[in-house]
């Protein structure tokens, strides 16, 4: 199972600026205190990667993040970009599986696992309607939530090639 600094690593770079970009329009104040820690870690001046382009400055995030240090600032991101740009993915998912959810795809309590040919219908279900690349980027982040996980979700991403980070 991938931790959330991994998948943000791991991640195509074009999520990656999707996911910046929806930080730096919708969520400025996070975006901005992403900058500012990101920085203070690596000894910079927030300046150092404000004043970078636009493309250079998200990639240049995105390493940063993805490393082990970041783990908390990764999680969130993925967290308020999953709930906030995404619901409409993250609730295709869980109603494929019957899961009740609130209006941004959200759960009270994860049940058990469903069974793996269930899941594999869920997951056929919102590749096609939806980014293969930030479906993936998702089902490792939901897999991601819970210590243990589903395993038969662990071994559809392991097996699904369009699943794979």
């Amino acid at each position: 199972m991938l931790k959330p600094h991994e998948i943000f690593a791991r991640m195509s770079p074009s999520v990656a600026a999707q996911l910046l970009g929806f930080l730096q329009e919708k969520e400025p104040r996070l975006y901005k205190a992403t900058i500012e820690t990101v920085a203070k870690s690596r000894k910079l001046r927030p300046v150092f990667i404000e004043r970078r382009p636009r493309d250079d400055r998200y990639a240049w995030l995105q390493t940063h993040i993805g490393k082990p240090a970041q783990e908390g600032v990764a999680a969130h991101l993925l967290q308020i970009w999953l709930v906030g740009a995404q619901p409409k993915l993250l609730c295709d998912f869980l109603d494929a599986l019957g899961i009740a959810h609130d209006e941004n795809g959200t759960v009270e309590a994860l049940p058990a696992s469903p069974p793996k040919a269930e899941l594999a219908r869920a997951v056929e279900a919102v590749t096609a309607k939806h980014d293969p690349a930030v479906v993936a980027v998702y089902l490792h982040a939901f897999q991601a939530m819970d210590e243990k996980g589903w395993e038969p979700l662990a071994e559809l991403l392991g097996e699904d090639p369009r699943l794979k980070l």
